[in-house]
């Protein structure tokens, strides 16, 4: 055998179960159908600035003990947030926004918590439709919902939104200063310091497997091969695990009815997001500089759900961001059209297009839900599912081993730590028959 475990997937889940596998003395390889490590961590060096283009995960959320660990191994620090934002009102205007309007759309979710049976947010939100609450905590409540989730308000549930809202993932929101690059890089150093293999470009076909031994097949440079071992830890994101044989990875045996059902009950996010460099942070000296403290811009209508600026660090570079039915809606649109439409709302949104246009340097895009080895950004939970991740998560014969953020429990869905945190239970489980 090649390997005693094969890893499938560099993203955060695969490095840390690599690392933590080959700490303890396993042999291990990677197969990573990119040709680069961190999945859906992709940062984008700079020379403009100190700030990178994140084109994927951007944000430290809630205590994250693995990631600050690993920002801390890296000699990194974590940058809190800063949290003055302008919302659009009906009229066009941008106002402050009230502190606590996430506390007062997510108090709308008190009672979801144990709800039953299971509802869709969108079901669960009409019951306060011309009722007591604000009509604005209603809609920063959806709005919450698609932006942050990336998820449909009509698939995703009540329930599981109202768990990871109160488990406290959401507390706290911060950035690696420097970007995630700097982290990846010393996990994947790790990783090859630690004498894990790592085969990039190589597209994982079908697993065969059997207790105790795993044949992965394999494409690399339009040849086939095939890697044995003891155990595999699978770190494939939903999309992709979705698909099975029609263009995804086929299983044979295939994959039991539960562990099928969990992914049925797990929606991939959509997401698509924008980044505007500019020569200079001019929205700083807009209307008087109103808006030089901003960190968020909130449209009321438009492509995009919100904008972003890289406050505290000031910095001329602006995040224009679409989640779930807002990036569904921007499906098939190139590369130039994304950017010059988030160039157009957001100098319309801060009353200065003119300006914006004339200040516009360069534009990065991505979007995940075209993107073949991830379909979709990040995770989130359809009704009836809030066992779903328990169940992807659960090992095969003590052969196939699950990790990902779509499997990390506790609120982490969806975020960096929650994979690493799925990545080191899935190590220690598959250290356990090799």
């Amino acid at each position: 055998m090649e390997a005693d475990v094969i890893v499938i997937g560099a993203g955060a889940a695969g490095l840390t179960a690599a690392r933590k596998l080959a700490a303890l003395g396993a042999r291990v390889t990677i197969v990573e159908a990119r040709d680069r490590a961190g999945g859906r961590v992709w940062t984008q060096p700079s020379t403009r600035a100190a700030t990178p283009v994140e084109l994927g995960a951007e944000f430290i959320h809630g205590p994250a003990p693995q990631t600050l660990a690993l920002l801390r191994d890296a000699g990194g620090a974590a940058v809190d947030t800063a949290d003055e934002a302008w919302i659009q009102d009906c009229a066009g205007r941008l106002e402050t926004e009230d502190d606590d309007e996430f506390l007062d759309a997510a108090r709308l979710f008190d009672d979801a918590r144990n709800l039953e049976p299971d509802e869709s947010v969108e079901h669960y939100l009409k019951r306060f439709e011309g009722g007591a609450p604000a009509p604005a905590a209603v809609a920063a409540a959806r709005a919450f919902v698609e932006g942050f989730d990336a998820a449909d308000p009509a698939i995703a549930s009540a329930r599981a939104i109202a768990g990871e809202w109160a488990s406290g993932t959401d507390s706290r929101s911060a950035r690696p200063l420097g970007g995630y690059g700097r982290l990846f890089e010393r996990l994947r150093d790790a990783c090859v310091a630690g004498g894990v293999r790592i085969l990039y470009d190589t597209i994982v076909r079908s697993v065969e497997w059997r207790a105790r031994s795993v044949a992965v097949k394999c494409e690399r440079a339009n040849e086939s091969q095939t890697l044995r071992a003891r155990a595999a830890v699978v770190t494939l994101p939903v999309g992709v695990l979705r698909r099975g044989s029609a263009g995804g990875v086929a299983f044979d045996p295939a994959l039991p009815p539960n562990k099928r059902r969990a992914l049925e009950l797990l929606e991939m996010g959509h997401a698509v997001r924008v980044g505007l460099w500019f020569e200079t942070p001019f929205w700083e000296c807009v209307a008087g500089q109103r808006y030089r403290d901003a960190a968020f811009f909130r449209p009321h209508v438009g492509t995009f759900g919100a904008y972003w600026t890289q406050l505290p660090v000031r910095s001329e570079l602006v995040v224009a961001w679409a989640g779930g039915p807002r990036a569904v809606a921007l499906r098939g649109t190139s590369r130039e059209e994304r950017i010059e439409r988030a160039l157009c709302e957001f100098g319309d949104l801060i009353g200065d297009a003119a300006r914006a246009r004339a200040q516009f340097a360069a534009g990065f895009t991505h979007d995940w839900s075209a993107d073949s080895f991830a379909q979709g950004a990040y995770s989130y939970v359809a009704v009836g599912g809030n066992d779903a991740r328990a169940a992807l998560a659960a090992p095969l014969e003590a052969t196939l081993f699950f990790a990902g953020e779509a499997s990390a429990g506790g609120g982490e869905g969806g975020t960096v730590n929650g994979a690493m945190a799925s990545g080191e239970r899935a190590a220690a489980e598959a250290a356990g028959v090799v």
